[in-house]
């Protein structure tokens, strides 16, 4: 007994030194301070020193041309490797923006005029593809369109080709089908609720004034739908042109786009004002193509009538 207690007095007299240490007022002022006030501060002071280090740098190793010049927007503009790339993204662009509105109107259409009660389960259904991550949705078109792809392998077992064809992947052809199926959905959407609002009277009263159904359709159908038309064009169209990850993934050196160039001269050629002025260019012609297609629509719907 006597060695136990001697045994347990250092414990017991350790234990009341802790209580006595938590106690004491400098230990219960620190422990007022939450990991959540330490982290806002962490938040707080990391830009101050990311600033100044990025001062330093600049000032000590790095030297800044600041003079005005318009040098950039005429190597953007005049050089023909980036007047290629930036057409041909409008090429790109325009013809998904085609391909688009002409396969989302039939559906957009049934829908509307024919899905009765349905309507809500239909575009559902739409939607449910575009669940997955853009990105599986371009690498799943990789899948199909490859050498030993899906398409090929069906072909060859049809006896259509005898092996499989490298002319289907890593062009513009490969980027124009990607992009038409990822923004498919987009372009169905307006349309619908375009063709929702026609007034299905119009419709009626053109047929009892001996309109048939095509006849109809192209006088009051198709007139009354071009704000949406117009809609998912400039939905489709816009996006496109500055689309990065499909052209890198499925484009190859055929498919190349202008968001690739600018992205190179913001990563590895570190050339930020070159690329700042190929960013520009582009948004200012597809703001300029964008106005351009709405007053071709308009025009087209006004001689229509």
């Amino acid at each position: 007994m006597t060695a136990a207690a001697e045994g347990s007095a250092p414990l017991r007299m350790t234990r009341a030194r802790r209580n006595a240490l938590l106690q004491s007022e400098p230990v219960q002022g620190f422990a007022l301070i939450s990991p959540t006030f330490l982290y806002a501060l962490v938040l707080l002071v990391l830009p101050i020193l990311v600033v100044i280090a990025h001062s330093f740098w600049t000032q000590h190793y790095l030297t800044i041309d600041r003079t005005f010049t318009l040098e950039n927007y005429r190597i953007a503009l005049t050089e023909p490797i980036y007047r290629d790339l930036l057409w041909r993204s409008l090429y790109i662009s325009l013809t998904v923006s085609l391909f688009t509105v002409i396969l989302a109107y039939p559906i957009a259409y049934f829908i509307s005029f024919h899905g009765g009660r349905h309507k809500s389960l239909w575009l559902f259904l739409i939607t449910i593809p575009f669940w997955t991550s853009y990105l599986l949705r371009v690498m799943s078109w990789k899948v199909i369109l490859g050498y030993n792809g899906v398409l090929n392998s069906g072909l060859m077992g049809l006896g259509i080709i005898d092996e499989p064809s490298t002319a289907l992947l890593y062009n513009s052809s490969a980027v124009i089908i990607t992009l038409t199926h990822a923004w498919a959905a987009f372009a169905i959407l307006p349309i619908f609720v375009s063709l929702e609002k026609v007034d299905r009277t119009l419709v009626e009263a053109a047929t009892d004034l001996g309109d048939g159904p095509l006849r109809s359709f192209l006088r009051v159908t198709l007139p009354l739908s071009a704000p949406g038309i117009i809609s998912a064009a400039l939905i489709v169209m816009i996006p496109t042109v500055g689309d990065y990850v499909t052209p890198k993934l499925v484009g190859g050196k055929d498919g190349v786009m202008i968001a690739n160039a600018i992205q190179a001269q913001f990563g590895k050629a570190a050339n930020w004002p070159l690329g700042a002025a190929l960013s520009v260019t582009t948004m200012l012609i597809v703001s300029l193509m964008a106005g351009a297609t709405v007053l071709i629509i308009r025009t087209l719907q006004r001689m229509a009538r």
